[in-house]
């Protein structure tokens, strides 16, 4: 596991502002009290839902989440709505020390909306997710985040019973596109929030 204050040096040499909070209820409280009366959707992500910022945000924001698409609207209905916002939540499923942030995706619409489209972006990361470097990041990504989401979601692929990527060719695989980041955009605005804990997300 890598060095949480080298990674948030290496993050801001490569242009991000990064914000370290040693609890989720303090990354919550900034998140709250940066993203007021605007449009707001989320990328899914376990380690937001834990945070309970749908619900948080929510309370002075106009959210959408996939997750929780309102009454009369389905899933994909809220994906596709989602581009519109302007600003958007996401996690990682693994990011190197080295600044390299890493995502899997299935209907790709996380990794489209983290590239482009908002005017803020927010990654929440915390400390589990961090790998020594870039090889050790994507591996995570494939080896440890997808098959717990794999398992999460009830799918019959090869990764779920052993835990390990096999790159199959299952009808209900979910990793089908892989995003990585390495220096903040030319066009747009990613902050970033790590957290100083390990038990969130996966």
């Amino acid at each position: 596991m890598g060095d949480i204050n080298k990674l948030k040096a290496n993050l801001e040499a490569n242009g991000f502002v990064v914000n370290l909070f040693e609890t989720p209820s303090e990354a919550a409280d900034f998140l709250n009290e940066n993203i007021d009366s605007t449009t707001v959707s989320f990328g899914g992500s376990k380690t937001l839902d834990q945070m309970g910022l749908f619900d948080s945000l929510s309370t002075h924001n106009d959210v959408i989440w996939h997750w929780y698409p309102k009454e009369g609207s389905t899933a994909n209905e809220t994906r596709m709505a989602a581009k519109d916002t302007k600003v958007y939540l996401s996690s990682v499923n693994a990011v190197a020390e080295t600044g390299e942030m890493v995502n899997i995706d299935g209907a790709f619409n996380r990794l489209a909306s983290v590239f482009y489209g908002h005017e803020k972006v927010y990654l929440v990361i915390s400390k589990n997710k961090i790998t020594e470097d870039y090889d050790s990041a994507v591996w995570r990504a494939r080896n440890i985040a997808s098959p717990m989401n794999c398992k999460r979601y009830g799918v019959k692929t090869p990764c779920v019973v052993d835990g390990k990527c096999h790159d199959c060719k299952s009808p209900e695989r979910l990793c089908r596109g892989m995003s990585v980041i390495w220096k903040a955009p030319m066009v747009g605005d990613i902050e970033i929030v790590l957290i100083n804990q390990e038990d969130m997300g996966f």
